[in-house]
């Protein structure tokens, strides 16, 4: 069985690299903005407001991406049921 002070010390490992991953968590979340906007910039999308992108990106995701490309008629591989 560890010793308290053993343990004690564990718990502030654990803390600070819980700190450290939040850290790393936002800087890739800030880089997979920059390459969701890069790729969305010039599509006429962002023309949208900010409130209807996320609604569409929403629903979009609720989708998936095949189906939603399918609804879409962006996809060459979906047929056509109608």
């Amino acid at each position: 069985m560890p010793s308290k002070r053993s343990a004690v010390a564990a718990l502030q490992k654990l803390e600070a690299d819980r700190l450290a991953l939040d850290q790393r968590q936002k800087e890739l979340e800030q880089q997979a903005a920059l390459e969701l906007g890069s790729v969305i910039l010039g599509t006429g999308v962002e023309s949208f407001s900010k409130r209807g992108l996320a609604k569409a990106a929403v629903e979009l995701a609720k989708l998936g991406e095949e189906e939603a490309l399918k609804r879409l008629g962006a996809s060459a591989s979906a047929t056509r049921s109608q």
